[in-house]
């Protein structure tokens, strides 16, 4: 019993002397933890926690045609340092050397003193990510990196290197809109944008540990812990740098010179539809600025430069000719108590002119009452469609449609519903649409619609990007797209066709000043008020906005043009004086950097040579003659067996005639060559000498003397 009780004795002090305290203790502290030191500890452990990461990829570059970087990224690095992460005995032996290195390229404010009392502080410390220098080239990492302790790595040596990389274009602002931008908060623009799938590539992951959660700064853990980021697809657009320059330098001056609110300009390749170049520039405090895509987004009443469409839709239906009379009413008319009137004074002593003269000076009154008269609401009471027809004959010309674009943010264009109420369709809806009031049409969709007239009829979508490749390998083609194959008959385009040429050729139409001596271009002017309003003490304007759409050459369209110029405070505010002239040096410029625009000079027949301008009478070796002609394309006549021939023009032909030299006597060597004139004297044991160069012009030994293996000088010249 005795040995019994003190095991139990002893297991009872076990139990409450020691287990039960514990178990307490262990309550207690569990509670301490949890409840008052709570927040302490999960701060602390949120300092702490590790978690995986993003790692952004490499974007792709967006190139343009010619395969120039339009935008790209460039990797730069962020340097820190981690003062805990080497052994002590690694940290001591390498410490005054990293000190002397950091002082001299890194901590350039520090002695070398001053940076050794640095890192002895940071390794005293509690701050394992200290920031060493941000931005960095890859060289400059590189070089860093090769520090001592810090080549040892990011484990034993502390060194942390975080690549980032910065978009850059590398020719500034141009096209500047058009390429956009991708950023956080912001919606996408432009290509950048449209693509930024592609782009973008897929982001990696890697493992990271917070070390300030306040600042949510977190520190890589090492390098094995890295998924690695896919870089993203390059873009090849089709803009052209050089039509892109030219037009941009084009639009600056004029919207600078007539002091505009904005102004834009759009070049597109006639066959494909390809946009070889966007600019739009507006007024900024800080100066002209491509802040807006006008020319995708703003659509705006047109004026008349829509009266293509309008003539186009008569030419279609077969209401006119191009001679036929229509009534112009000496240039002031009357629709439903509106009075319009016309710019050019041509029409104001005329009352009828021939539908090509009202398109030459861009008669408002003679359009829109031919118009009327067609399409009017006597037709509709006589059981026609009237009006709706008119509207019929635009969408057949896709003028209600947008062109679908690549880039975001294309503007739906505006025409109204024959006789609808929701679109408050009037009495004289139909003839100020007829020039270009009461719809809206952006830049773009309006050059789409000239781009099909200079295409013969067929209409093509515009669009930017031609393929997307990576490593220079393509990954998808893009190719024109057509939008309509024929947007009207063949014989009304080719009337229109004619009338926008009449308007720059004849003397007359509105665009004569701008003809140009090298080259034919087509196209019409436009002139609209802006933010007209009615009132009861009359009307009053907002503005005007200039434009002026055409295509190059005429014979055989490459480019459609379009420029508009909003609101120009001085120098005019006409098309023909305003955007006329842009278009102008656009075109001239873009002639002469493309010397595939020029005609070939060789296109006729081949001429006859001249007797007069042939060489002939020289002397030397036939087979040197022949090898020249051929080299001279010229065809060569006759087949000598001597060493020496001579060369003789004969009417359009040149001629390769024998040159007898006689064997026993010293023959005549002057015209020959240096080479030709020792092969025939050495062959006959003579000995040579020369002086100067050229052809032999004299010889020291008289023709004819016997040979006897004497000395002979030749003098050149």
């Amino acid at each position: 019993m005795d040995i019994k009780n003190e095991v139990l004795y002893r297991v009872y002090f076990l139990l409450f002397g020691i287990v039960v305290p514990a178990s307490l203790a262990l309550v207690y502290r569990t509670v301490e933890i949890t409840v008052f030191e709570g927040s302490r500890w999960r701060a602390e452990g949120e300092k702490r926690y590790l978690d995986y990461r993003t790692v952004e990829a490499d974007r792709g570059n967006i190139l343009a045609a010619d395969g120039n970087l339009l935008a790209t990224s460039i990797p730069y690095f962020d340097l820190y340092f981690d003062a805990k992460a080497a052994p002590d005995e690694v940290f001591e032996a390498n410490l005054d050397t990293l000190a002397h290195c950091l002082a001299y390229y890194v901590l350039e404010d520090y002695t070398v003193g001053g940076a050794r009392e640095y890192l002895v502080s940071l390794r005293e410390g509690n701050n394992r990510y200290v920031p060493l220098r941000q931005k960095v080239s890859y060289a400059e990492k590189k070089f860093i990196e090769s520090f001592p302790l810090f080549r040892m790595g990011r484990n034993r040596g502390g060194f942390i290197a975080e690549k980032r990389s910065e978009r850059k274009r590398p020719f500034g602002i141009l096209a500047q809109r058009t390429i956009g931008y991708v950023r956080e908060g912001a919606k996408p623009v432009g290509l950048e944008g449209a693509y930024d799938e592609a782009l973008g590539g897929q982001p990696g992951q890697q493992l990271m540990i917070c070390v300030d959660p306040s600042k949510d700064l977190w520190m890589p853990v090492d390098d094995l812990t890295v998924i690695e980021p896919e870089s993203g697809n390059d873009i090849k657009t089709t803009i052209d740098l050089d039509i892109q320059d030219i037009t941009e330098q084009a639009l600056s001056r004029a919207v600078n010179v007539h002091d505009a609110e904005w102004g834009t300009a759009l070049v597109m390749e006639v066959e494909t539809g390809a946009v070889r170049a966007i600019a739009n520039l507006g007024r900024t405090k800080q100066g002209w600025w491509e802040t807006y895509n006008h020319a995708v987004g703003t659509a705006t009443e047109p004026g008349s430069t829509f009266k293509a469409a309008s003539v186009l839709a008569m030419l279609e239906d077969g209401y006119l000719a191009l001679d036929d009379s229509i009534r112009v009413f000496e240039g002031r008319a009357e629709f439903y108590e509106e009075v319009m009137e016309d710019a050019s004074p041509y029409s104001y002593r005329l009352d009828s002119v021939s539908l090509r003269e009202a398109f030459e000076i861009s008669s408002n009154v003679g359009i829109a009452k031919a118009v009327e008269q067609f399409y009017g609401e006597k037709n509709r009471r006589n059981g026609n469609e009237g009006a709706a027809r008119f509207i019929r004959r635009l969408k057949q010309f896709n003028l209600h449609q947008p062109v679908g674009i690549e880039i975001e943010g294309e503007a739906n264009p505006y025409i109204k519903e024959a006789y609808s109420e929701e679109d408050y369709w009037s009495g004289t809806t139909l003839p100020w649409m007829s020039i270009g009031y009461e719809l809206e049409l952006t830049p773009l969709q309006l050059l789409t619609f000239y781009n099909a007239v200079a295409n013969n009829g067929k209409m093509m979508k515009p669009y930017m990007v031609s393929a997307v490749e990576r490593n220079g390998q393509v990954e998808e083609q893009f190719y024109p797209t057509v939008l309509n194959r024929r947007i009207a008959s063949k014989e009304a385009v080719r009337q229109l066709q004619e009338l926008l040429l009449a308007v720059v050729e004849n003397e007359q139409g509105t665009a004569h000043k701008l003809q140009a001596a090298e080259y034919r271009f087509a196209g019409k002017t436009g002139t609209a008020q802006v933010n007209y309003k009615k009132g009861p003490r009359g009307n009053s304007i907002g503005g005007h906005q200039a434009s002026f759409v055409g295509y190059f050459p005429a014979e055989s369209p490459k480019y459609s043009c379009i420029v508009v110029i909003n609101k120009p405070r001085r120098g005019g505010f006409y098309g023909g004086d305003v955007a006329g002239p842009v278009f102008r040096e656009i075109a001239d410029n873009i002639y002469r950097a493309k010397p595939q625009l020029h005609p070939v000079l060789n296109m006729g027949a081949e001429l006859a040579l001249d007797e007069g301008s042939l060489p002939g009478f020289s002397l030397g070796d036939p087979a040197d003659f022949r090898s020249l002609m051929e080299q001279l394309e010229i065809r060569p006549y006759g087949e000598p067996e001597t060493d020496v021939s001579v060369l003789r023009p004969k009417g359009d032909s040149l001629m390769i005639e024998p040159r007898t030299l006689p064997e026993d006597v010293v023959p005549s060597v002057v015209g020959l060559g240096l080479r030709d004139a020792l092969s025939v004297l050495e062959n006959r044991g003579l000995k040579v000498s020369v002086e100067g160069v050229g052809k032999v012009a004299r010889q020291s030994i008289k023709p004819g003397t016997s040979i006897r293996g004497q000395q002979i000088k030749l003098y050149l010249r």
